[in-house]
């Protein structure tokens, strides 16, 4: 299959992207960091997955008989093999953004591929990205919910403290956030790599004592039990997606690991590992129905060794939780960097990794999310109702843009793309379907977690694009003011100034007021201009465009990836070596600050004018954004109405 899937160009450093650019750590640094990181979500599944699966098999209360336990391990290990190691591993992985992946790199992507009629693509963009916040949220709560949980299993008298414990790690795993995550995911790699081998180990007497369990390697067995057990199949098919929660981080630290080390890692180590412990829990409770009431932690013996491995499976959580949290940092600003929210406070936590940042608004917002799901659902197993339904909606849109990808990027035939992609895209969608029907149980929080970060970002996009629409009619053309500006010159001051603008071709607002209201000009100006591309970050070389229209005007466009953060002094040393004689100390930037107001008629509803506005003034300081110097900033304030 490998042979077959291949993409469309030779793999060069900037073809695949930043896992060969970071050979320099080595292959086998990469491998083990790309374990901590990747694959800590999926890692934990066990703790749960195979528990609620069963349970869901068995029916409420009844007790597990042979048949269901084999038929429910055949459809746990069998997608393992399709979903995470076909899907991702084997294709996915080669649908690379310049070496970024991820929902949002996968949608920027195939919208440069296909034009001006990409709007559905950016649709699906933002649903995937909206989904994964749900998935940011669920995930820390019931990974450590989960395995606090095996404190049960040493005494019950611990029960009373399950809930309290699990509020207080993740109190602290949130609180040390914004020190960074270096110094911690240095621990992740070896951590994770014990936790597996930990898992392992332990399967390895149940399997000799109840060999008859490797039948479930035979995938008949699987569809034998959906065939058998009509709504009940269906209902444990939700159930049985929990094992491969956390596939969908694959392909998203794509750029921090490269291919290579993430295909590695999963190949010989993770998957290996996962479905020798699933198999053991099968045989576990093939000899004892009972042991279905906590099949994993009774895989260890009564005592220290059990007690170790309740402090074990507290860190995998805590590590797998972490992947899940600085994902929805990078996601954030890919998604401001995009068009898709309005700027946050980005704070870069490593001088040397640009993509070790940290946004203390958005932390907040998990930590209150994830704190009250604790808190309402109380138990693992009630949680687990709720967790699925994001994945699986992630899972659909990223098998959908895959088809795009794989048409027009890798130029297939759209015939031969849709044969590839319609089997996994129908297995996706029958998974998404097993899980809307816990939607009473619990699913409707990722689904209205989802819905409102969907209004959010497209009334953000739709709102912006109306009023860059409504501005440039008021604007003045800009090659005909300077054109006036150098035929009848006002008084001119010494020094640059450099206007902020969003339309290179308008004049910008803050240089019409300060004409207007100061009736000078500076002996230079610079019209500026700030570009998000498509790729996930810019060559320095193609980072400034510099055109000079007048003797005293000039254009400068600077570009920035969509993981980059802009840093507009950086990019301006590099306008100097361009040639562009200016000193930051004589130089002023000139930012306009629109207070908008609902106009009487826009192109949207008065509650969404109203939720737009809200944002606009939720937004970072542009000055802070583009770590502009706050002392060489003027502000000019303009009323508009949208």
């Amino acid at each position: 299959m490998t042979s077959e899937v291949a993409a469309p160009a030779p793999e060069t450093a900037a073809a695949n992207g930043h896992g060969e650019a970071h050979t320099t750590a080595g292959f086998g640094a990469l491998t083990l960091g790309s374990i901590g990181v990747v694959y800590g979500d999926i890692g934990t599944s066990p703790l749960y997955a195979f528990r609620e699966a069963v349970v869901a098999a068995s029916g409420a209360g009844g007790v597990p008989t042979t048949a269901a336990v084999l038929g429910v391990l055949s459809l746990i290990l069998w997608a393992l093999i399709i979903v995470v190691t076909l899907k991702y591993v084997v294709i996915l992985l080669r649908a690379d953004n310049n070496g970024e992946g991820g929902t949002l790199a996968l949608m920027a992507l195939a919208q440069r591929a296909v034009g001006k009629k990409g709007g559905a693509i950016v649709l699906l963009g933002i649903i995937s990205g909206a989904l994964f916040y749900g998935d940011a949220v669920i995930t820390p709560a019931l990974s450590v919910l989960s395995a606090v949980e095996g404190t049960k299993d040493l005494t019950e008298s611990f029960e009373p403290y399950i809930v309290p414990l699990t509020v207080l790690i993740l109190l602290v795993l949130f609180a040390a956030q914004s020190r960074g995550t270096a110094r911690v995911a240095a621990l992740f790699g070896p951590i994770t790599c014990i936790w597996f081998a930990a898992i392992a180990v332990a399967a390895i007497g149940p399997i000799l004592n109840q060999p008859q369990v490797l039948l479930a390697l035979n995938p008949l067995y699987a569809v034998s039990f959906m065939l058998h057990h009509g709504i009940i199949g269906f209902v444990t098919l939700g159930a049985v997606f929990l094992a491969v929660t956390g596939a969908e981080a694959l392909y998203a630290d794509l750029g921090h690991f490269g291919k290579r080390p993430i295909q590695t890692a999963w190949l010989f180590i993770v998957l290996p590992a996962l479905a020798l412990n699933y198999i053991g829990q099968a045989a576990l409770v093939i000899a004892d129905p009972k042991a279905i009431e906590s099949p994993f932690f009774q895989l260890y013996p009564q005592g220290w060794i059990r007690g170790a491995m309740v402090l074990l499976a507290t860190a995998a959580t805590v590590i797998a939780s972490q992947a899940v949290i600085t994902g929805a940092y990078s996601l954030t600003r890919q998604a401001i960097q995009l068009g898709l929210l309005p700027r946050f406070e980005i704070r870069h936590t490593s001088e040397a990794h640009s993509g070790q940042i940290f946004i203390p608004r958005v932390n907040t917002l998990l930590l209150v999310f994830v704190l009250l799901l604790v808190l309402m659902f109380r138990s693992s197993s009630a949680l687990a109702s709720a967790y699925g339904i994001s994945v699986t909606g992630t899972m659909v849109v990223t098998a959908m843009m895959g088809f795009v990808v794989i048409w027009k990027v890798w130029r297939w035939s759209a015939f031969a793309a849709a044969a590839l992609i319609a089997p996994f895209l129908f297995l996706d969608l029958t998974f998404l379907a097993a899980n809307l029907l816990k939607v009473f149980e619990g699913g409707w929080v990722p689904l209205a977690l989802g819905a409102v970060m969907i209004l959010l970002m497209y009334t953000w996009r739709r709102g912006s694009r109306l009023l860059f629409e409504k501005s440039r009619k008021l604007e003045f053309p800009l090659a005909d003011l300077v054109a006036m500006l150098e035929k009848r010159p006002p008084t001119r001051v010494p020094g640059t100034a450099v206007f902020l603008t969003s339309d290179p071709l308008s004049a910008p607002t803050a240089l019409m007021h300060s004409l207007k209201h100061y009736k000078v000009l500076h002996e230079k100006n610079v019209i500026l201009t700030i570009e998000t591309a498509h790729t996930p970050r810019i060559d320095p070389a193609e980072r400034v465009k510099l055109e000079q229209i007048s003797p005293t005007f000039s254009k400068v466009t600077l570009k920035f990836g969509f993981m980059e953060s802009p840093n507009v002094p950086k990019a301006l040393a590099i306008a100097r070596k361009l040639g562009w004689q200016f000193d930051i100390m004589s130089t002023s930037f000139f930012l306009s600050r629109r207070a908008l107001k609902p106009a009487v008629h826009s192109g949207m509803p008065r509650w969404q004018d109203r939720l737009f506005i809200s944002l606009s003034r939720s937004a970072n300081d542009a000055t802070d954004y583009f770590q502009i110097p706050s002392g060489r900033v003027v502000e000019v304030g303009t009323q508009v109405t949208i």
